[in-house]
Order: C-alpha cells, then sequence, then structure tokens
C-alpha cells in the first residue's frame, strides 16, 4: 500500500503553530515511508475563507520547506463531484431531504433540554419503511441529512490514542448539504479523502467527534477506511489553550521575528514527541525517527524561552553568507543601507554566537552603518575625567597603527600600562563612542570591523 497523507487547512486565517505541527508530522509520515503528502484547501466558509489566508498558508509551508506532491487542491472547485455523491447518497437511501426550520430543530433541542435528554434531531423526516412523512411545507427549501445508523458503534483503533469506539445511538443524522445545496465540513472531508485515497489521517484531537460520523459516511460509500491519528493540542505554558498571548501567532511572523525555519521545525517536533532524550537534531534525522507511536497521549506545553535557546543554537550553526543575506533583509525593512566596509558577514561572524533572534543580530549590526547617538548619561557615566588622556593618545595613536585586531589589541595593552588603568576603564567607553553601548565582542575586533575614518570620527565627537 503507498501511504497518502494530507494536510488540509481551512483558510480562515493564518498557518499557526498548532497546523504546522499538524503539518509536519503529516509530511514527515509521508516521507518516512516513500509515500505521498497532498495539500489541500478547505475553503467552503464563504464568510470567513479569504485569499489572503490562503497565502499565508501557502508562504508558511514553504517557508517551513513542507514541500506537497500533491495539490494544493481547492474544495470550492471540487462542488460538482460533491453534488454527484450526494445524489449517490439519496438514491441509496443513505440521506435524505430535511424541511425542519431553524427555528422548529431550535424549538426541538429546547424541549429536550427541558427534559434533561441531549438536544438533537429528532428525526422527523427520516424515511423508515412503513413510515409515513409529512407533505413538504411549502416555501421550506430542505437540507440533506445523512441517515446515520441507528444501532451497532462507529470505531477505529486510533494511532495515537487507541481503541475509540462512540455508539451511533448517540450521533444523530448530520446535515450534509444546505439549503442553498452547498456540502458541509464532515461531507466534503469525506469524499475528498475518498478520492484522493488517504491512508491516513493525521490532524488534531479536536477532530475526535466528527470522526464517527465521516466512518459512517464513509462506510454507506462502500470505502475502505483510513487509519486515524489525532494528536493532543498544544497548550501555553500556563496550561491554558494556546493563544496569541502564549505565542500562538502565524508561522511568518516567526519569519518576521528571526527565527530561522530549521528552529522552529526542532521545536515543534518536540511539541508532543520524542526520540529518547534527543533535543537538537536535524530535519533528515527527525524524518528517519518518525513515528506515531511515540506521540504523546497528553497535550504538549508551548515554551517561548525553549524555542529561543533552540533559534540560538541554529544561528550559531549557520552559514555566514546565508545569515548576512536574511540579517541584511531586516536591515532593509528598517531603511538601513549596508555598505561594503564593513563587510556584513564579518559583522555576522563576530556577533551570531551572541544572539537568539536575527532581529537581535540586526540590532548588533545596525551600528556599523547608521550614524551612533549615545544616551548622554552613559557618556557622562564613562568618559571620566582619569580616563580622558588614555583616549585621546589612543585616538591620536589610531591614525597610524596597522589596522588590524592583533595591533589594536597590542597598543590598547601598551595604553593600558602607561596610564595605569584596567581594561574596563578603557574599553567601555571606546563601546559607547563607536556603538553606544558597553558590552561587545572584543574591542580590538569590534574596533578591525570599522574602517579607520569611521572609529577616528566616532572618537572625535567626544575627545
Amino acid at each position: 500500500m503507498t501511504i497518502r497523507t494530507r494536510f488540509a487547512p481551512s483558510p480562515t486565517g493564518y498557518l499557526h503553530i498548532g497546523g504546522a505541527r499538524t503539518a509536519l508530522f503529516s509530511w514527515a509520515y509521508a516521507r518516512k515511508l516513500g509515500g505521498t503528502f497532498i495539500l489541500r484547501i478547505e475553503d467552503t466558509d464563504l464568510e470567513r475563507s479569504s485569499q489572503a489566508s490562503v497565502q499565508a498558508i501557502l508562504d508558511g509551508m514553504s517557508w517551513l520547506n513542507l514541500g506537497y506532491d500533491e495539490g494544493p487542491f481547492y474544495q470550492m472547485q471540487r462542488m460538482d463531484r460533491y453534488k454527484e455523491v450526494l445524489g449517490q447518497l439519496i438514491e441509496a437511501g443513505h440521506a435524505y431531504y430535511c424541511y425542519t426550520t431553524p427555528d422548529e430543530l431550535e424549538a426541538m433541542r429546547e424541549a429536550m433540554r427541558v427534559r434533561g435528554e441531549k438536544p438533537r434531531y429528532d428525526g422527523s423526516w427520516r424515511p423508515e419503511a412503513g413510515r409515513v412523512l409529512p407533505t413538504p411545507p411549502e416555501g421550506v427549501v430542505p437540507v440533506v441529512r445523512f441517515k446515520n445508523p441507528l444501532h451497532g458503534v462507529a470505531a477505529w483503533d486510533d494511532m495515537v490514542k487507541g481503541r475509540i469506539v462512540f455508539e451511533n445511538s448517540e450521533l444523530d443524522d448530520l446535515i450534509i448539504a444546505r439549503p442553498d445545496g452547498t456540502p458541509t465540513y464532515n461531507f466534503c472531508v469525506v469524499v475528498d479523502d475518498l478520492d484522493m485515497g488517504i491512508t491516513q489521517v493525521i490532524r488534531g484531537d479536536d477532530h475526535v467527534n466528527n470522526t464517527p460520523r465521516q466512518i459512517n459516511i464513509l462506510k454507506a460509500l462502500g470505502a475502505t477506511l483510513p487509519q486515524y491519528a489525532h494528536v493532543p493540542m498544544i497548550l501555553g505554558s500556563d496550561g491554558e489553550r494556546l493563544s496569541k498571548r502564549h505565542g500562538a501567532v502565524s508561522v511568518m511572523q516567526y519569519a518576521e521575528d528571526g527565527f530561522l525555519p530549521e528552529a522552529l521545525i526542532n521545536y515543534l517536533t518536540r511539541l508532543g514527541w520524542s526520540h529518547g532524550d534527543e533535543e537538537v537534531f536535524s530535519v533528515e534525522q527527525f524524518v528517519e525517527w518518525f513515528d506515531l507511536e511515540h506521540i504523546s497521549k497528553s497535550a504538549a506545553q508551548f515554551n517561548p524561552e525553549k524555542l529561543r535557546w533552540l533559534n540560538q543554537h541554529y544561528i550559531k550553526l549557520a552559514d555566514n553568507q546565508r545569515l548576512a543575506e536574511l540579517t541584511g533583509g531586516h536591515l532593509m525593512a528598517r531603511g538601513v543601507t549596508v555598505s561594503n566596509t564593513p563587510q556584513l558577514e564579518a559583522v555576522i561572524a563576530l556577533y551570531k554566537g551572541r544572539v537568539a533572534t536575527l532581529l537581535e543580530l540586526a540590532d548588533e549590526a545596525e551600528v556599523f552603518y547608521i550614524e551612533v547617538h549615545p544616551d548622554q548619561a552613559l557618556l557622562d557615566e564613562q568618559l571620566l575625567p582619569e580616563v580622558m588622556p588614555a583616549l585621546r593618545e589612543l585616538h591620536q595613536r589610531f591614525a597610524d597603527v596597522v589596522w588590524e585586531a592583533p595591533e589594536l589589541a597590542a597598543l590598547i595593552k601598551e595604553l593600558l600600562a602607561k596610564h595605569n588603568l584596567k581594561m574596563p576603564k578603557l574599553a567601555m567607553p571606546l563601546r559607547v563612542m563607536l556603538v553606544g553601548q558597553t558590552h561587545t565582542p572584543s574591542v580590538d575586533a569590534v574596533l578591525a570591523l570599522f574602517p579607520r575614518e569611521t572609529v577616528l570620527a566616532r572618537m572625535a565627537k567626544y575627545l
């Protein structure tokens, strides 16, 4: 059997963390077993779906490098097929027209609540042998309902949760087409999974209650059932449902915030799945190790600090040229023009071990390409009378010293001894004059990145 999995988001918003993890697990399962991964856009919610959301999904998948083998397929382009299958179900007696109005349905449910019963559709228009149905009322356009079995169970061996059983008597007859003829979510999903030959449905466990209804429709169509794997949800660090305040923002927001896709993928893989005690691993290792048996049955908790730690790790490992291209994009977005002196790659090489995001890397890099205005309080704190003679002599000697880090370090060391100063007394004010802050990598390395003329001009303003 050829493995065929799918990711089927609704374009009613961005691709968020939970959706990205579902896509990642479905993609990895297909890749691990040499199968096919399909992207399907479930866009039948016309009021909430938008092209911008579709593009956000496609952009997120592309940024994460989760390539799909087929698709994207759009449900709105498959309406003729859905109507064809609806006709087949009606003709076979597995579906029927229901003329109960929304007001009648609400009254029906309220009466059941009063009686202490589970509120549901009572089957008023369900055709049964020997039953005479009412005459269809004038002016009421019917819905189509699926004729759910009254007895037995809808059950499956979930690849994550184990055996799950629903009594059919607990399920009422689901609306599968609205009065205007448009099919509903649970019906479209069934037809799509059937037509696309989906063998494993990997999705969030908020879909567990949809599964028995989908199984019964598939059985009515004589289909082979796919295997189901329902992945537990992601919670915030406080144990509440993940929301924007926890970091449940668009995947592309993480790109804008300076995260690398490999860091986010590594982090998402560990949200509810594990391979021993391994914390850091490549996408290739993840695909090699991935299985559904090691997905946790309990909810995972989102930890932004863990994601930052991983991102810091991957920034340290990343190629300097790639980091320069990405950081340069962030600098351009700020209106910062990157000149050739110093080369951005050289700045990246010096600073990448000190940051957790590309935005922080851009913060460090931009001082080499913009006019710096140190805080006056910081200047007053660092440019003390006892250090000014050494700074002035340093400025004078900088004019003809060989402009390389070892020579600059030797000169600074010489002047420290001559003026009887400790390194921080000289290095910190020097940093403030150059970059407006007291903490940088080794001051000689920072100096060597700057053109000599820039250093002399920046120091001259304060001497």
